[in-house]
C-alpha cells in the first residue's frame, strides 16, 4: 500500500509514527523542530489520515507498507520514532528487519498485551450519525456525552472534514479499527532486539509502569528509559519542549 507522507528538513532520516486514530498533522510541529537535525518523514498509517483504507489491518501488513514506503523514498538506516500503536509498529519492523533500524524510539507503549480502553471513544464515534449533521461543533456536543478530556475530544476532531459541501467525513476507518482491536492490542512476539533504543514515558500514563521495565529489558538489552515529568499518554502533545529534548539527547549521542 502506498502511504501518504510529508518531509521536513535534510540530513540523515528520522520517520515518526503516529498513534491509534492519529495522523500526520499531529506531529507536525515536532517534525518542524526536528528538522533542524535530520530529514523527517511523518506517514499516515493504513485506515488513517489521508493515506488509503483497507478491510485488512495487522501490524504485519502495516510493516509491509512502511518497507514499501522506505524502500520508495530510499530511506536507508532510519532512527524510527512512534507513538502508542504507532510506537507497537515500530517494534514489529525493528523485528522484522533487525539490522534496518540506526535507533528506535518508542512512545508510551511497553511490549505487553493491553485490556480494552478504548470502548468510550468508540460508543461515542457510534451516536455520531455525520448524515445528519450540519457543523461540526453538532459532533462535539455529541462527544461530550461520552468523553470527558477535552484534549481527547480535539484530538478525534482533528480527524473530521468536509468531504463535500454540506457532507462531513472520518479520515479514519473506525469500522475496520474496531474489529482489529485485539490485534491492535495485543503483546509484542517475544524476540530480543540489540537496536539501542529509547522508550519515553509520561510519569501520569499507565502505559509503562516500574513493573513493566524488566520485561523491556528483556526484549531491548541496550534500552534507556526517560520518564516526562507531569506528563500523560499524550506526552510528546503535554510536555513537547522536554519531549524534544529527551529526543535529541538519545539520538545525537
Amino acid at each position: 500500500m502506498k502511504l501518504f507522507y510529508k518531509q521536513f528538513g535534510s540530513g540523515k532520516p528520522l520517520v515518526i509514527l503516529h498513534g491509534l486514530f492519529g495522523f500526520s498533522d499531529n506531529w507536525q510541529s515536532h517534525a518542524k523542530k526536528l528538522a533542524d537535525y535530520y530529514q523527517v518523514t511523518l506517514v499516515d498509517l493504513r485506515n488513517h489520515g489521508h493515506s488509503p483504507w483497507s478491510e485488512e489491518f495487522s501490524y504485519q501488513l502495516m510493516v509491509q507498507d512502511l518497507d514499501e514506503l522506505f524502500n520508495d523514498l530510499d530511506i536507508q538506516a532510519p532512527i524510527l520514532l512512534g507513538h502508542s500503536m504507532g510506537g507497537k509498529l515500530a517494534m514489529h519492523f525493528d523485528q522484522t528487519f533487525p539490522d534496518r533500524l540506526q535507533k528506535l524510539i518508542v512512545v508510551d507503549m511497553g511490549v505487553k498485551a493491553y485490556m480494552p480502553h478504548h470502548n468510550h471513544i468508540l460508543a461515542a464515534i457510534h451516536a455520531i450519525d455525520l448524515t445528519v449533521l450540519s457543523a461540526r461543533n453538532q459532533a462535539e456536543a455529541i462527544l461530550c456525552k461520552y468523553i470527558d478530556s477535552d484534549g481527547v475530544r480535539q484530538f478525534l476532531l482533528k480527524n473530521l472534514f468536509w468531504k463535500e459541501k454540506g457532507q462531513l467525513a472520518w479520515r479514519v476507518n473506525f469500522s475496520v479499527l474496531e474489529k482489529s482491536m485485539p490485534e491492535i492490542l495485543s503483546a509484542l512476539p517475544k524476540v530480543e532486539s540489540f537496536t539501542t533504543t529509547l522508550f519515553i514515558r509520561g510519569e501520569l500514563s499507565n502505559y509503562i509502569l516500574d513493573e513493566d521495565i524488566s520485561d523491556l529489558e528483556s526484549h531491548y538489552p541496550d534500552m534507556h528509559l526517560a520518564t516526562v515529568p507531569n506528563a500523560g499518554h499524550w506526552v510528546h502533545a503535554e510536555a513537547p519542549d522536554l519531549f524534544i529534548d529527551e529526543v535529541l539527547a538519545f539520538s545525537l549521542r
